[in-house]
């Protein structure tokens, strides 16, 4: 039971937090004692995330917004303040897919995913780092590949590589910009499909659903990476199985 309060008192944000990896995400976290903040662009899956959340008797706010729009995330991270005081951790889930070749990426698909994995990711950072550096053991996780940069990850999904490679040079930066305020940036990614709508609908259907692990390994990888000291254990590109192996 001690480990469920271990984040009692902290104050998460989590995009991308009505489904998948993100619900579950704030559902854990919310199990451990934290009060969640969960944003999408589906207002009404965020209302029953949040619902979800306050049944386990902690609280949560829903706030439905596109994160890479400007406007949208200030009244986010504002609303967020007015009613916790605070923001102790900051999880980058929110993220676009395209799994598809240079010539079968239509445009606007290729500015959608720059706009949310990149833009979005980069501005929901800046705008709660003025309140992450207030916090005791202040963390920033984005779910974000290593930076590898053999062809074989670009050649035929380049439009998404680069997307999904942004938020991980966040990561880089961030955490050495920011390694003076003790505020930790990494990354998690698994190494084998999660069995996600994402996966379902973009990695080939049911039958890679059969063979993909369940989102419980990210939850647990990721409360891992949030519990470890902010001072020390900044800017890695962290594997979810490796992570608890780790562990023990």
């Amino acid at each position: 039971m001690d480990q469920l309060l271990d984040f009692s008192g902290k104050v998460a944000l989590v995009t991308g937090g009505s489904r998948g990896l993100g619900q579950e995400m704030a559902l854990a976290l919310a199990a451990r004692g934290a009060d969640v903040v969960i944003t999408s662009r589906k207002a009404d899956a965020c209302e029953e995330v949040a619902n979800k959340i306050s049944a386990m008797g902690r609280q949560a706010l829903a706030y439905g917004c596109h994160v890479g729009q400007w406007d949208a995330l200030d009244g986010l991270v504002e609303a967020a303040y007015e009613r916790f005081g605070k923001v102790d951790i900051l999880i980058n889930n929110a993220s676009a897919i395209s799994l598809t070749g240079t010539l079968q990426t239509p445009m606007k698909r290729f500015d959608l995913m720059h706009q949310i994995n990149g833009r979005g990711t980069y501005m929901v950072s800046k705008f709660c780092l003025p309140h992450l550096k207030k916090a005791d053991n202040p963390h920033i996780l984005n779910l974000a590949p290593p930076l590898d940069m053999s062809a074989k990850w670009f050649a035929n999904t380049v439009a998404y590589t680069m997307a999904k490679y942004t938020m991980s040079m966040c990561v880089l930066g961030m955490a050495e910009e920011f390694k003076p305020d003790c505020i930790a940036v990494n990354a998690l990614w698994p190494r084998t499909a999660i069995a996600t709508a994402a996966v379902q609908n973009h990695l080939g259907g049911d039958e890679i659903m059969k063979l993909s692990r369940n989102v419980d390994i990210m939850a647990d990888s990721a409360y891992s990476i949030l519990t470890k000291d902010s001072k020390s254990f900044t800017g890695n590109f962290c594997i979810d199985d490796l992570v608890l192996y780790e562990d023990g």
